[in-house]
């Protein structure tokens, strides 16, 4: 009896998140097409390109980005329409405790939260580069030239500075390149013209260049013409890419904090707060079924109508949560592991207290 119940609940709730999903991913379809309908028709998009390369790819994003809303919203309204029809109470009353009624539900809640790990940190990384690579060729620029008087930490102690950086040629305007000792005492300091990148041997050839280095009370100057030297800096690091975390897997973004943090770069906050985010964020699956079965278990007064009130006012709280951790991570000095938990952990609390006074 129990096993028929668990496969009962199991497909409705899957069978209702996955229905919701693709309606609302035609709705969405049709307002992005309609969106960018102009820049897709100035730049010639071709039609297969449009439906392969952008919204098959856009797909999985898009159903990752609302998962755990349309996971809190699909429990609500099948459970609703069992606490309506009498059937929770039918299920109570023949001895099943609340506790085990919940066992199907985090089933199917595991098996989504599971598919938004993966497809978070392994699938939409890739699928991101081809979505990325269209909107780039049609849509907007996806590029940031970081302009003039650009800073640049490329060690612990060594930071670099451009006065302007030139992506066709390659060359860095106006480069000096300080290094300090441990007591913060300026020790090196190279002042150029011009760096040229050498894309074939990945070194920079520094031109019209002096060399100002300081050991103790001595001092010595050196000037050149020409000199080619290996740097912690590619062209990479001086042409800012708009969220290119989104094209990043789990590993790839791990090893990106990493190398960033060993040259004592410090503006690896949004990085960080996208990698826990990514762990962060399937768990809110299991959190919000547990508060969407305590609320529309209970058969109330207005129904299912007050029971979707009630879960999708709770549902922006938390995403709202979320973007003000963000932001506080970003902004404020919050750390990213906080900035990424916290709602899961408010909420979580809520659930508790929630599923403690559920209907028996």
């Amino acid at each position: 009896m129990l096993k028929r119940i668990d496969t009962y609940i199991i497909k409705k709730f899957l069978g209702t998140f996955f229905y919701a999903i693709t309606l609302l991913a035609g709705v969405i379809i049709i307002f992005d097409l309609s969106e960018k309908i102009q820049d897709l028709l100035e730049n010639k998009a071709p039609l297969q390109e449009i439906i392969f390369s952008y919204y098959l790819n856009f797909l999985p994003y898009f159903i990752n980005l609302f998962s755990y809303l349309f996971v809190f919203i699909s429990v609500i309204f099948f459970t609703s329409k069992l606490a309506i029809n009498t059937e929770i109470i039918a299920i109570l009353s023949s001895g099943v405790s609340f506790r085990r009624l919940l066992r199907p539900y985090l089933l199917a809640a595991s098996f989504l939260a599971a598919m938004s790990f993966v497809l978070g940190n392994f699938v939409i990384p890739h699928t991101n580069i081809k979505m990325r690579e269209f909107k780039q060729k049609y849509i907007t620029n996806l590029k940031l030239d970081l302009g003039q008087n650009i800073h640049f930490q490329i060690a612990k102690s060594n930071f670099a500075y451009v006065e302007r950086y030139d992506e066709k040629s390659a060359t860095a305007f106006k480069f000096s390149l300080e290094k300090f000792n441990e007591n913060g005492e300026l020790t090196y300091k190279l002042n150029s013209v011009k760096a040229l990148y050498d894309t074939v041997n990945h070194k920079w050839e520094i031109k019209d260049f002096y060399i100002r280095q300081k050991d103790g009370l001595k001092e010595t100057l050196i000037k050149g013409t020409s000199m080619d030297t290996v740097l912690a800096l590619t062209p990479s690091d001086l042409i800012l890419i708009k969220e290119d975390y989104e094209i990043m897997d789990f590993f790839e973004l791990r090893k990106f904090i990493r190398d960033q943090k060993l040259k004592g770069a410090g503006s690896v906050i949004q990085y960080e707060v996208e990698q826990h985010k990514r762990t962060a964020y399937p768990f809110a699956s299991l959190i919000l079924t547990l508060i969407g079965v305590s609320l529309s278990a209970r058969k109330i007064r207005g129904g299912m109508g007050m029971h979707l009130g009630l879960g999708i006012a709770l549902t922006f709280l938390y995403i709202l949560f979320m973007q003000f951790a963000t932001v506080f991570a970003v902004y404020g000095g919050l750390s990213a592991v906080v900035a990424a938990w916290i709602p899961n952990i408010i909420f979580a609390l809520i659930a508790l207290f929630l599923v403690r006074n559920a209907p028996k």
